[in-house]
């Protein structure tokens, strides 16, 4: 299974949306629980990204705006998971470390690649937050691409 070709097919597709509606799903539990405000948002602060302040006090075709550039976060990070899976086999083999890894690695390009060319003001740089969205990010996309992975593997 190491064709690249292979790296944009069906099951990627179905993953990359699971594991961004877990994302998306666990990061407005807990913007919720953490602020009292509606989980949207979480959405309207990605939409940020492209539209600056007017992404908070925009219509709701912000929340689409947020939704479609979230998915295409996960999408993209969901296709590169199973590009280095098909193609470095020993990750394979180190699921959980790759794992961990990976969501670290996932929140690293997001603080410091996409959130830089955004227009989004970058947040405080607070440990506890740090490791909330890290974790999110292993428990809800690293792991469940990793039993996808082995899923496919096995089949």
């Amino acid at each position: 299974m190491n064709n690249t070709n292979e790296i944009f097919t069906r099951k990627h597709f179905l993953a990359g949306l699971l594991v961004g509606t877990l994302d998306i799903t666990a990061a407005g539990i807990q913007f919720y629980i953490k602020t009292g405000k509606s989980p949207t948002g979480v959405l309207r602060y990605v939409a940020s990204g492209a539209f600056g302040p007017e992404a908070f006090s925009g219509s709701s075709v912000m929340l689409l705006w947020g939704l479609i550039f979230h998915f295409m976060i996960a999408m993209t990070f969901t296709f590169l998971f199973f590009f280095l899976v098909e193609n470095l086999p020993i990750l394979s083999r180190q699921k959980i470390p790759f794992a961990i890894i990976y969501g670290i690695l996932m929140w690293a390009a997001v603080r410091f690649l996409v959130i830089p060319f955004s227009r989004i003001t970058p947040p405080a740089f607070n440990l506890k937050n740090i490791a909330i969205a890290v974790s999110i990010l292993i428990i809800c996309i690293s792991v469940p691409l990793t039993i996808i992975a082995e899923k496919k593997r096995v089949s």
